[in-house]
């Protein structure tokens, strides 16, 4: 009799097992699968597939930072910027987000929160340093406009 149990409780944890990694392997490969579709500029199948990734897992940046483009593309800010600010509330250093974030803030003028978001992505980019100068370029014109 015990060894019935023993031999049960083995399966179940390796059923469990089996459904975890099987899980852990899903979530990955919606997001992968995702990209892929994005890339194609399949843009509303990889909003899909992109959300559904956030559904099995919530602290995916990178699935809010590929909603956010795609948003970008379909000229919907206000979609674009909140994706955003979740990607970077989940990795306050992804340069790309702080990048595209900073193109929003220059838009609306928002020199104070450009300034601060540039000075935060001096320190972390590794990719796109190159954009400093000219996010720095934009912001001194559009602030020159302002004067005169």
């Amino acid at each position: 009799m015990k060894l019935k149990k023993k031999i049960t409780f083995i399966s179940i944890l390796y059923l469990v097992a089996f459904f975890f990694f099987s899980a852990a392997n899903s979530k990955e490969n919606f997001f992968e699968a995702a990209k892929e579709l994005y890339e194609n500029k399949k843009y509303e199948k990889s909003k899909f597939l992109f959300q559904r990734n956030i559904v099995f897992n919530p602290k995916h940046a990178k699935s809010y930072l590929y909603l956010a483009k795609i948003y970008l593309e379909e000229e919907n800010e206000e979609k674009e910027e909140k994706n955003l600010n979740t990607s970077l509330l989940l990795d306050p250093d992804d340069e790309e987000a702080i990048y595209m974030l900073i193109n929003i803030k220059l838009k609306k003028s928002n020199f104070s929160k450009v300034k601060e978001l540039t000075e935060k992505f001096e320190v972390v980019c590794s990719l796109l340093c190159n954009k400093t100068s000219s996010i720095k370029t934009r912001l001194n014109e559009i602030e020159a406009k302002d004067k005169s």
